[in-house]
């Protein structure tokens, strides 16, 4: 195995550049790559609906997960690490393409096959320079478990898929497969990594867990029949039973709270109505998250954190772990009951929108933590660089190269996040199309489908967002700077010329 000076030295010196173009300009453009002696692995590992804090290293109080510390604890955690769309089908493509959802059109979790058959994503392009590709796991844009373009080898499932004796789709045929869904998925990443032949390789991971188990049809709908709430291993059942979480301050929804959330307030309002209740029942609804749910998911991520251990061993005992980058995430956040919400993971609030990001390349870089935003829309300009591919100029994020080795290299300023609404699979948050910008301390929210209707939160003085600043007189220029960037950021999402650079 080569010595990790001698790795970090030969993985800065063929990034630094790349890396140093990237970040200049409107949607990363760069250009050729230079010479470098060799390119690094790539690993990207994408949980479904974890939150920012739920790992041990993260926060979660009760929650073991070694590899996974031990993974922050020699790479690099985005502490302001964000998700464009909360949601999955649209925040996948974010991740695969660098584009917001307004530009790749993957916009809701309705059927997307063919459109996703289209996608330019990272596995694309680095096919072309020679990687080795594949994705094993979960795609969710769509029901449709056949092989995407660019992508070597391919092993996924339709849709949601099932927790225990999945269907996946492997060797071009779908089957029925004995097991639990994070184990044969893991058995297939430890299986390519070792059989991959000398060419560098692009592995991508995409997790059901911490999803619960349920079916969802094309239109979005869910069929509420095959509900089983959320399911570990046999081998990590009850691990966890009877421990409490520490509920945060904006646990529930206050009168203060509710004052300056009309939008959400008319929102549960509706969930509580009969029909919806009738339809949903208690169990889907968990309006304020049991702690029994709460454990179960802690119990399905200890299945995910071994599976990490495995593929790192996998890598160790082929002796490429040193030319390796792992990239770590989720693909949106979930909330605990926080402002009264559960199931519905969209809304533009912290616990919905934060990602878990941790970058590690142990023969490239150090370890640390880096607070500049970091965007879903970043994996791909990302990975490129790091690879010395040229970056596609529809390419909407930056790559983070440059933060790897500075703690101190600019970042973006502001950010969008958007949301277009559907009244499936929940018909009481049809209406919650937002438009939202980060920018310093603040985060702005327009509410697209009421008039006037907006929020403006300080979360350097009020991190649960618990006071709605927009009617503040004190607070009316942020308010219009908000409202100027955020028009200016809408525009660049779209593809539209902007001076404004995403």
């Amino acid at each position: 195995m080569k010595t990790r000076a001698a790795g970090r030295r030969r993985f800065l010196a063929g990034t630094g550049a790349l890396g140093m173009l990237a970040a200049v300009g409107a949607g990363n453009r760069a250009a050729a790559a230079p010479a470098r002696a060799a390119r690094p692995n790539l690993v990207v590992i994408v949980v479904d609906d974890l939150r920012f804090d739920e790992y041990g290293a993260g926060g979660h109080p009760y929650l073991e997960t070694p590899h996974l510390d031990a993974l922050a604890r020699r790479g690099i955690t985005f502490s302001q690490a964000y998700h464009t769309t909360p949601l999955c089908s649209p925040n996948r493509a974010c991740i695969l393409t660098g584009q917001y959802a307004a530009r790749h059109g993957i916009i809701d979790n309705t059927s997307r096959s063919y459109a996703s058959h289209r996608l330019p994503t990272f596995a694309r392009e680095l096919q072309r320079a020679g990687y080795t590709t594949a994705h094993i796991g979960k795609w969710h844009m769509g029901n449709d478990p056949t092989p995407r373009p660019g992508y070597g080898h391919w092993v996924s499932f339709p849709g949601q898929g099932n927790v225990t004796n999945p269907e996946l789709y492997e060797n071009g045929t779908l089957r029925r497969v004995e097991g639990y869904i994070t184990d044969l998925l893991t058995d297939r990443a430890e299986d390519f990594i070792r059989r991959t032949g000398a060419a560098p390789f692009l592995l991508y991971v995409g997790h059901k867990a911490v999803h619960p188990e349920i079916q969802q049809r094309d239109d979005g709908t869910v069929d509420v029949s095959t509900s089983e709430g959320f399911v570990p291993a046999p081998r990590h059942r009850g691990r966890y039973a009877g421990r409490k979480y520490p509920r945060r301050t904006n646990y529930g929804l206050s009168d203060a709270d509710r004052g300056g959330k009309p939008v959400l307030d008319a929102v549960l309002e509706a969930k509580r109505s009969p029909d919806i209740q009738k339809s949903f029942g208690g169990a889907v609804l968990d309006a304020q998250v049991s702690e029994e749910t709460i454990q179960a998911r802690a119990e399905m991520m200890l299945a995910v954190d071994e599976s990490l251990g495995r593929i790192v061993t996998a890598l160790e005992e082929r002796g490429v772990l040193d030319d390796t980058l792992i990239v770590f995430m989720s693909d949106n956040g979930s909330f605990f009951g926080e402002h009264g919400l559960s199931i519905e993971r969209r809304f533009p609030y912290e616990e919905s929108i934060r990602c878990p990001l941790i970058v590690s390349h142990p023969g490239g870089f150090g370890a640390g933590t880096r607070a500049a935003f970091a965007l879903s829309v970043d994996i791909a300009p990302t990975l490129l660089d790091a690879a010395g591919v040229p970056i596609p100029r529809s390419v909407q994020g930056r790559s983070l190269v440059p933060h790897f080795s500075s703690a101190t290299a600019r970042g973006r300023d502001a950010f969008l996040v958007e949301y277009y609404g559907h009244e499936n699979p929940f018909p009481w948050i049809a209406n919650i199309d937002y438009r939202a910008v980060r920018f310093g301390r603040f985060k702005y929210i327009r509410w697209i489908r009421e008039n006037d209707a907006h929020e403006l939160y300080d979360l350097a003085a009020d991190p649960f967002e618990m006071r709605n600043l927009a009617a503040d007189p004190a607070h009316a220029t942020v308010v219009a700077q908000a409202q100027k960037t955020l028009s200016a950021l809408v525009l660049a999402s779209l593809g539209l010329p902007t001076t404004h650079v995403l």
